[in-house]
């Protein structure tokens, strides 16, 4: 275990760069076309920024308390004897070094301003290539772990291509582990290599060896930008397909090859139950209808002083059937949810209570229709045979005409009052949609006795419900309800109220399953301002989150494409302390 914790720790010094390239990712068009040609279109795994990223200022728009140096990690790397943990020690500290400016990070790693990077993977073989502008700065950065840490590499050849090698493996195991590291045309390739990798695979790993089908040739890049509207900025994808060619044939491609392999020389056969011709065929006829995840960017923006991303990942389906029963849950979330932005935190969950079990229902029965041989999806389906969605009608008859539920933090403060730090504002608001929310409250009173004397007023006017929650004034907490259009709302606050107002104004619509938002410096400077008001010293993970300036948004939605998983990303740059 330590051996492979260790393997896994020294390659993740090589994949930090990679992730902070992709941060900010990259076309189809205007990439040099040496990289993708030499990629199999088969390959299982793929991503890409493809036009020139500005590394550079993408650093400098990084927050301070993004860069403070993981010490409980390195503090453990510290205290092992082993010298492949103090050669992962020097790199992560030089890389934390290097996030102190972009000029330093560029620098440190010799890049350019603007780089591209690329990370697929050959069957099982993950591959990582990213452009260097000094390739010497990359071998002084690994001579000095080498020498600080006493882990040493061996260099080889191959093809005319010198390469170095550090050995993941403990000494004397059969089942090597090695990491790869060459640099040719102005790329750097991170790999590995092990007793299941032949020749032919690290050749083309290395770009020594042309693919007879490259990803350059066959489309699919173009098709995912264009199917899906994304820039062509960075895209990449996982091949269903291909992973599920891998799992039930022995030979129908690199990755089956590879693992069959494996199983020989490990004398089991794990994949038996999977690797018959009728699991082949049905799992490709489900594969055929769920092809691919996808990945790629809707819209980027990167400034030393601040970057964005607006990112959409989408589980691709061309079951017209299953998908239109999924869209017909899809529900209402208010603006104030969905397009937050003044907010600390909001959630927006929509859903049509009506279409819920009619549309589980349409899944359940499209999931049980086929009629397979395969032994593993005949179980799978005999254990959701006894699960009908038909019993959540018990539950949701209730809440008949329910078409959403969210909340919203606006903002609150703290004060000293009195020489004691207090609560002394709070907005906030809570918000139910539906088709009658009137009349959905009057089913809810009679099991909860403390409401029963509450009458929504039809004029829309709001009632005070302080008296349900006694907290002293100076909290400045005086909840209000009242039915704004379609929306049963409750809220405090000055803010929270002109919100409420605004969703009179907001008819009920489709438009959603799921957003979540979180605004951190918002959130953590209120509760550093509590901290610092009771004289006690800031805990070190709140030290290092105050300056944090960064927003964050999830949703979940679905469309004639599949099923869409949305994510922005806006980092402020954050001054370092004097």
């Amino acid at each position: 275990m330590k051996r492979l914790l260790i393997a896994a720790a020294v390659v993740a010094a090589g994949a930090g760069g990679y992730w902070l390239s992709q941060e900010m990712p990259g076309s189809a068009s205007g990439q040099p076309d040496s990289v993708l040609a030499s990629i199999p279109a088969d390959t299982p795994l793929f991503s890409g920024q493809l036009k020139p990223f500005p590394i550079k200022s993408y650093v400098n728009s990084l927050s301070q308390s993004y860069k403070h140096s993981p010490e409980e990690l390195f503090a453990e790397l510290e205290q092992s004897d082993d010298t492949r943990a103090a050669f992962l020690l020097s790199l992560g500290r030089a890389y934390m070094d290097s996030l102190k400016s972009g000029e330093q990070f560029i620098t440190t790693f010799g890049l350019s301003e603007e780089v591209r990077s690329y990370f697929y993977t050959l069957g099982i073989l993950p591959v990582m290539k990213l452009e260097v502008e000094k390739p010497e700065a990359i071998w002084a950065l690994l001579d000095k772990a080498e020498q600080e840490s006493g882990y040493p590499h061996e260099s080889r050849m191959l093809k005319g291509l010198e390469y170095r090698v550090y050995t993941l493996s403990d000494i004397g195991d059969p089942d090597k582990l090695e990491l790869l590291i060459a640099q040719k045309d102005g790329l750097l390739t991170a790999t590995l290599n092990s007793a299941f990798i032949d020749q032919p695979t690290l050749e083309t790993a290395l770009a020594l060896r042309p693919v007879p089908s490259s990803l350059a040739d066959s489309g699919i890049l173009e098709q995912i930008i264009s199917t899906h509207g994304f820039s062509d900025e960075a895209v990449g994808y996982i091949n269903h397909q291909e992973i599920v060619k891998a799992l039930t044939t022995k030979e129908g491609n690199q990755l089956a090859r590879q693992i069959t392999a494996f199983s020989e020389h490990e004398g089991e056969a794990p994949l038996a139950g999977l690797r018959t011709p009728e699991c082949h065929q049905e799992f490709s006829a489900i594969t055929a209808n769920w092809p691919r995840t996808v990945f790629g960017l809707n819209s980027v923006s990167i400034r030393d002083e601040q970057s964005s991303f607006d990112i959409s990942t989408i589980i691709e389906s061309k079951n017209q059937p299953l998908l239109n029963a999924l869209k017909k849950m899809r529900g209402f979330i208010p603006g104030y949810a969905k397009n937050s932005g003044d907010s600390v935190f909001s959630m927006g969950v929509g859903i049509e209570l009506n279409q819920l079990v009619p549309s589980l229902t349409a899944v359940w029965n499209e999931l049980l229709q086929p009629q397979y041989q395969c032994q593993v999806l005949q179980e799978f389906q005999q254990e959701l045979s006894g699960q009908s969605p038909a019993m959540l009608g018990m539950f949701t008859g209730m809440a008949n005409g329910v078409r959403g539920v969210s909340a919203a933090l606006i903002d609150y403060t703290f004060a000293d009052l009195q020489g004691e730090p207090q609560l002394e504002s709070v907005d906030a608001i809570v918000s139910l949609s539906a088709d009658n929310p009137a009349m959905l409250f009057n089913m809810v009173k009679p099991f909860a006795p403390e409401l029963a004397d509450i009458q929504l007023r039809q004029d829309g006017s709001a009632i005070d419900l302080s008296h349900l929650l006694p907290l002293p004034a100076e909290y400045g907490i005086k909840p209000k309800m009242a039915v704004k259009g379609n929306h049963l709302v409750l809220f405090n606050g000055d803010k929270a109220e002109s919100i409420a107002e605004q969703l009179a104004n907001e008819p009920l619509s489709d438009n959603g399953l799921y957003n979540i938002s979180l605004d951190y410096k918002k959130l953590f400077t209120p509760i550093v301002t509590f901290a610092e008001m009771t004289g006690e010293p800031l805990p070190e993970e709140l030290s290092m989150m105050k300056d944090y300036d960064m927003q964050v948004k999830m949703g979940v939605d679905i469309n004639a494409q599949g099923i869409i998983f949305d994510s922005y990303i806006n980092n402020k740059v954050t001054p370092a302390e004097e």
